[in-house]
């Protein structure tokens, strides 16, 4: 389990993705970013959010990317956070689904309740300072993000709690991990897409010479 050693597998339905396609898919995906950030630079924070962007592109379509690489994106965007309110929304969305994605590597009874509290904690703060930061502005959610980020807890209690006790769990043993993937690629991708717009949008940072 821990030789670090990579196993490779024919799909029997899906069709197999080789290493060249996603390095196309990946090298496609960040070069929007590096032509913004090198034809209309936005300062120190563009080049903040070009970083995410590659590490969050990388993690999208790189090969044999491990969950935990979803961290690279994660830290560098709690430095954006504070920043606008726009970007606030954004960590809110990447961090809560981000560390959600990683529930399944904890998978024994003890480590249950400590990676849902610890989640609660983090999360229950992470909103309520930001929140607070940006009080005077319009609200960090819409609707739909309100309702996506409010399913994750259904979502936890029928993975954790319910699906164990149905007959779905000999045969079906795979849900539990293809709705909690699925689940959260929509969360990561839609954080992804929102801050490119954001970069695309955002106006260039512009030069004052000095007197």
């Amino acid at each position: 389990m821990t030789s670090g050693l990579v196993q490779q597998f024919e799909h029997t339905v899906l069709p197999s993705v080789t290493p060249l396609v996603t390095l196309i898919c990946t090298l496609i995906a960040i070069l929007p970013s590096i032509f913004c950030l090198w034809f209309k630079p936005q300062g120190p924070k563009g080049f903040l959010r070009c970083l995410i962007l590659c590490a969050l592109s990388s993690f999208m379509f790189g090969w044999h990317v491990h969950e935990k690489a979803i961290l690279l994106a994660i830290l560098p965007m709690s430095l954006l956070s504070v920043g606008k309110a726009g970007d606030a929304s954004i960590f809110l969305i990447l961090t809560t689904t981000g560390h959600y994605s990683l529930f399944p590597l904890l998978f024994t009874a003890p480590e249950l309740p400590i990676k849902i509290l610890l989640m609660l904690l983090f999360t229950v703060y992470s909103i309520s300072s930001l929140k607070t930061l940006f009080r005077k502005e319009k609200p960090l959610f819409n609707w739909m993000e309100t309702f996506y980020l409010l399913g994750l807890g259904p979502l936890e209690v029928f993975c954790e709690f319910v699906f164990p006790f149905t007959s779905w769990k000999l045969k079906y043993s795979f849900l539990p991990l293809l709705l909690t993937s699925a689940y959260c690629a929509v969360g990561i991708t839609y954080a992804w897409f929102k801050l490119y717009v954001s970069v695309l949008t955002d106006p260039p940072v512009s030069k004052t010479k000095k007197q």
